[in-house]
C-alpha cells in the first residue's frame, strides 16, 4: 500500500454512458434507497448465495427466504421484507446483469466477496453511494465523525430527509461499511484499509466499464477507489483476473487496454 494513498484520492460518481445504459446494466439512481431500514446484509447475503445454485431464478430466491425461511426470519412479514431489500441492494436476477457478474464472481472470489457485495450494494443503492466519498477519504485510524456522514447524507438526498432518517442511515452505512472492512468499531467507527483481490478489481473494472470508461482511465475509477490500492496495484491485481478469464488486458508502450466486457456470462466471451 501507498503510504498516504488512501487520503489523497477523490471519489466521484460521474460517468460518460448515460443513465439508462448504467440501469440496463442494473445501476440505481435517485435519492432514495435501502440503506434507510436495513444495511447491505451481508450475512443474509452469504447465507442465501450458499443455499440457492447460481442458476436460480429470481422466484428461487424469493421462495428459499419466504417459502423455505433459509435465513431463519421469525415471521412471514419479516421474511418477505428481507426477500424485499436484498433484491434491492443485489438484484437476485440472472437477468440483471450486475447480478449475473456479482454471481459469477462470488463463486470464484470467496476472500474478495464483502468488497463484491459493498460494490454492488453502492452501484444499487445511491444513499451508501452518496457516503463512499466521506469514507474513502480517510487515512487509515482516522475516526468517522457522525457529522461528517449527516452532512454526506443531507448532500446525497438534497436535504428531504429528517433528522431521525438521516441519523438511520448514517447508522445503517456506517454497518455496511463496517461490513466490508473499511471501518472498524461499534461506536467509535475507525478508518481501516482493505485488501483488494483479482475478483473485485475485476468487478470495479466491470463497474467502470459500464460508466463508458477505458484503458487506464479504469484503474483511477471510483470503483477503483474502494479498493485502495494504488493504480499499479490495481494493474497487477488486473492482470491476475485476466490470468482467471475474468477481463481482458494488455499493456505496453504505455498504453493499457482492458475489456471487462467478457465478465458478464451473456457476452459469451473469454
Amino acid at each position: 500500500m501507498e503510504s498516504g494513498m488512501l487520503s489523497r484520492r477523490p471519489v466521484t460518481w460521474g460517468s460518460i454512458a448515460s443513465r439508462a445504459d448504467q440501469e440496463r446494466a442494473g445501476l440505481r439512481f435517485g435519492d432514495k434507497g435501502t440503506h434507510s431500514s436495513r444495511t447491505m446484509m451481508l450475512s443474509e447475503l452469504r447465507e442465501l448465495l450458499n443455499v440457492v445454485p447460481p442458476k436460480a431464478s429470481r422466484d428461487e430466491y424469493a421462495d428459499a427466504i419466504v417459502g423455505e425461511n433459509a435465513l431463519g426470519k421469525q415471521t412471514v412479514s419479516n421474511r418477505r421484507l428481507t426477500n424485499q431489500r436484498l433484491g434491492e441492494l443485489y438484484g437476485l436476477d440472472r437477468s440483471v446483469p450486475i447480478f449475473r457478474v456479482l454471481r459469477r464472481l462470488w463463486e470464484a472470489d470467496e476472500n474478495g466477496r464483502p468488497l463484491l457485495a459493498l460494490m454492488c450494494a453502492l452501484a444499487r443503492d445511491p444513499l451508501l453511494r452518496a457516503t463512499a466519498p466521506t469514507v474513502l477519504a480517510l487515512t487509515p485510524g482516522q475516526e468517522l465523525l457522525r457529522s461528517l456522514m449527516t452532512e454526506a447524507i443531507l448532500d446525497g438526498t438534497e436535504s428531504r430527509l429528517n433528522p431521525s432518517s438521516t441519523d438511520k442511515v448514517a447508522r445503517n452505512t456506517g454497518s455496511s461499511w463496517t461490513q466490508s472492512g473499511h471501518l472498524e468499531g461499534r461506536v467509535r467507527k475507525m478508518r481501516r484499509p482493505v485488501r483488494a483481490t483479482a475478483g473485485a478489481t475485476a468487478f470495479a473494472l466491470w463497474l467502470g466499464t459500464v460508466q463508458g470508461l477505458a484503458g487506464e482511465d479504469l484503474l483511477k475509477s471510483a470503483w477503483a477507489g474502494v479498493l485502495d490500492a494504488s493504480p499499479s496495484e490495481l494493474l497487477e491485481l488486473a492482470f491476475r483476473a485476466k490470468q482467471l478469464g475474468f477481463v481482458r488486458l494488455r499493456s505496453g508502450g504505455g498504453v493499457i487496454e482492458i475489456d471487462a466486457r467478457g465478465l458478464d456470462p451473456a457476452e459469451n466471451r473469454a
